[in-house]
């Protein structure tokens, strides 16, 4: 395995500027990792290689020129981009046939601000339909691999990147969550990832985007291979850009100024109407572990309220405007449940069965606003008890699933597994995803740390931490060879 595809981000640009090593060498070795694993994978969805290389060309006569304190902090590293994220000239379906033929006019505000840093996009990767459901799997694109086992899920519904980090085709991806999208992803690829908290870093140049409240349950982020990139990822893509209305100026605290010694980890190791994993609650107390022997005080607490999260999730999205998934799902054509099951039993629809289930889903809340408004109830008192839990000293270790990665297909049973990560997108609070080494079947384990709203730079501390103390990443055979 070539040696350049371990490093992190960081490392590489340090490299690229003290002239260790080239741009052109940096994306050349993750173009012909990309090129050996994606047959099997069928992450990335579409390429822009020939682009990348002239960017690396051009990087490295620019550093020439300037000298290494002219460039910015991801001068020459490659990096990989959701396809519902604005990249110009590359497509942005979204999954949908109705929009297979739709190319960007422009880059959205995060990869923008990535490419004025000086990262350089490889291509799009692959999604699940309307980036709503926990396979990447669609009409336009088919179904992404895990690299871990071609089996199974790599999640969704930046699951392309996922599978992209996890494969070390990238060392980094930019993804985007508003159930999970980027943390089960980073989980079921063994990767880390980061829900921001909500506005903290605008969605502009999405589709689907969000309206109303769901501005700020919607949240971009990186999915990272170590756990050092996290940080400066953030750091780059925060900001109102002026444009997105949920985006607010917010302080950032700082990783390294955190004190383990002096932080409290609360441990959930329960939703309350799923059972876990036992190698997965195995995991997470190892991680507890961890964090004590390094000067944490550990607790141990049950959320009651945490039952009621499908719900909640569901009544908070409702709730809170904008056009419904089964509206988004019609693209303005016809559309009626009953006759599109049917086409999808003949194979004629151009429609998954899981978008199909939430569009009926949809339909369903709207009938129920007795339920609706006991849920909203519910989701106002658990903010309220997260609010008076989690100071910023503090930390919520949680599931980050069920399982480790389910085979293909298997998320439908139950359909509600993605309420472990689902609710804390409407509490609107930073929640970093951290690998936890593999199984005994191979596939990766991990955690979701949860901090208080604004305290980002805690959770990824925390992130860093468990990394020193367990290992990270593992990389998967398929990236070894």
């Amino acid at each position: 395995m070539n040696p350049l595809l371990l490093l992190s981000a960081r490392e590489l640009a340090r490299r690229i500027r003290a002239r260790e090593l080239s741009s052109v060498g940096a994306v050349e070795a993750h173009i012909a990792q990309v090129e050996r694993v994606n047959g099997a994978l069928n992450a990335m969805v579409r390429q822009r290689f020939a682009a990348a290389r002239a960017e690396a060309a051009s990087a490295d006569a620019v550093l020439a020129e300037r000298g290494a304190g002219h460039v910015g902090p991801l001068h020459g590293v490659p990096c990989t981009i959701k396809e519902s994220v604005g990249l110009l000239g590359l497509p942005q379906s979204a999954g949908l046939v109705a929009r297979r033929h739709t190319l960007c006019a422009e880059d959205g505000t995060t990869v923008r601000r990535l490419r004025r840093a000086g990262a350089i996009p490889l291509g799009v990767t692959n999604i699940s339909e309307l980036c709503m459901w926990m396979e990447s799997d669609n009409r336009v694109y088919g179904r992404s691999n895990n690299p871990y086992d071609h089996g199974r899920t790599v999640g969704g519904s930046s699951g392309g990147e996922g599978a992209m980090v996890g494969a070390a085709a990238t060392p980094f991806g930019l993804g985007s969550d508003v159930g999970g999208s980027i943390r089960m992803p980073a989980f079921f690829n063994g990767v880390f990832g980061h829900k921001a908290t909500g506005g903290l870093i605008p969605n502009t140049g999405q589709f689907p985007n969000a309206a109303g409240a769901q501005v700020r349950y919607l949240c971009t982020g990186p999915l990272t291979r170590k756990a050092e990139d996290l940080w400066l990822l953030v750091r780059l893509l925060a900001g109102p850009d002026g444009l997105d209305e949920g985006c607010a100026e917010m302080p950032l605290g700082d990783p390294a100024l955190v004190r383990l010694e002096k932080l409290r980890v609360l441990s959930v190791e329960s939703m309350g109407f799923l059972s876990v994993a036992p190698e997965l609650v195995a995991a997470q107390r190892r991680a507890a572990d961890a964090l004590s022997a390094a000067g944490a005080r550990v607790e141990h607490l049950t959320l009651p309220r945490l039952k009621h999260g499908l719900g909640i999730w569901s009544a908070m999205m409702s709730a809170a405007g904008g056009p419904s998934f089964g509206e988004m799902l019609k693209q303005g054509a016809p559309f009626h449940h009953g006759r599109e099951l049917l086409r999808f039993a003949l194979g004629r629809s151009p429609h998954t069965l899981p978008s199909m289930g939430l569009a009926v889903l949809d339909d369903v809340v709207k009938k129920l606003p007795g339920k609706t408004d006991e849920y909203l109830a519910h989701g106002r008192a658990l903010r309220a008890e997260l609010d008076d839990t989690i100071g910023p000293d503090t930390v919520l270790l949680f599931p980050s699933h069920t399982r480790p990665a389910p085979r293909h297909g298997r998320p439908l049973v139950p359909p509600v597994q993605w309420a472990f990560t689902a609710i804390w997108n409407v509490m609107e609070v930073p929640v970093t995803q951290v690998p936890l080494g593999l199984s005994a079947e191979g596939l990766p384990l991990g955690v979701q740390v949860i901090g208080r709203w604004g305290c980002d730079h805690v959770t990824v501390a925390v992130a860093q931490a468990l990394e020193r103390a367990m290992g990270g990443w593992v990389p998967p055979p398929v990236a070894r060879g």
